[in-house]
């Protein structure tokens, strides 16, 4: 048998755990699965999907944006929001949603 190397917890691998906790809540990834399915979706438009409140969708949208799972863009009165796409997130919709 091998030696077992020491793997140490670089930023890049904190920042993956905490993405990868983020996406685990069973909303988020209902929300993902959404936004993955459509595009980009307005807030209302999730929380109507979801049968949710658009403040509770709001919430979860906004953590999930301060930690770069998506991005938004205002709409006229309405604030829509995507998914980051980058090579964590493209695994990850394979993971949650197909």
């Amino acid at each position: 048998m091998g030696t077992i190397s020491e793997i140490e917890l670089t930023k890049d691998l904190a920042r993956r755990a905490r993405l990868l906790e983020l996406a685990g809540n069973p909303t988020r990834i209902r929300i993902l699965c959404v936004l993955y399915e459509r595009g980009e979706v307005c807030v209302s438009d999730i929380a109507k999907s979801l049968n949710m409140s658009i403040a509770s969708i709001s919430h979860h949208l906004q953590i999930m944006k301060d930690n770069g799972l998506v991005e938004d863009e205002r709409m006229g009165n309405s604030i829509c929001y995507k998914p980051v796409k980058n090579e964590l997130t493209n695994k990850l919709k394979k993971f949650i949603c197909e």
